[in-house]
């Protein structure tokens, strides 16, 4: 899955440790997620959309419904 997740961190200047104190998770969890290594569960992905104040699809892009044509 696609994310603008280190975008979004970066504009804020925030770390990757300092990211997962505010959603609750390890700096470990938050690379993961910035790489495509691991999605993040429902829960956690609204936290994240929540604390940067976008829908989910803001943050998030599962490449369904677009056209690459």
């Amino acid at each position: 899955m696609n994310n603008r997740l280190r975008v979004l961190r970066a504009e804020r200047g925030w770390s990757q440790a300092e990211l997962g104190g505010r959603i609750g998770v390890s700096r470990q969890a938050v690379n993961a997620i910035e790489t495509g290594k691991h999605d993040p569960s429902l829960p956690l992905a609204f936290r994240i959309a929540r604390l940067f104040e976008l829908p989910i699809e803001g943050v998030f892009d599962d490449g369904a419904g677009h056209d690459r044509g």
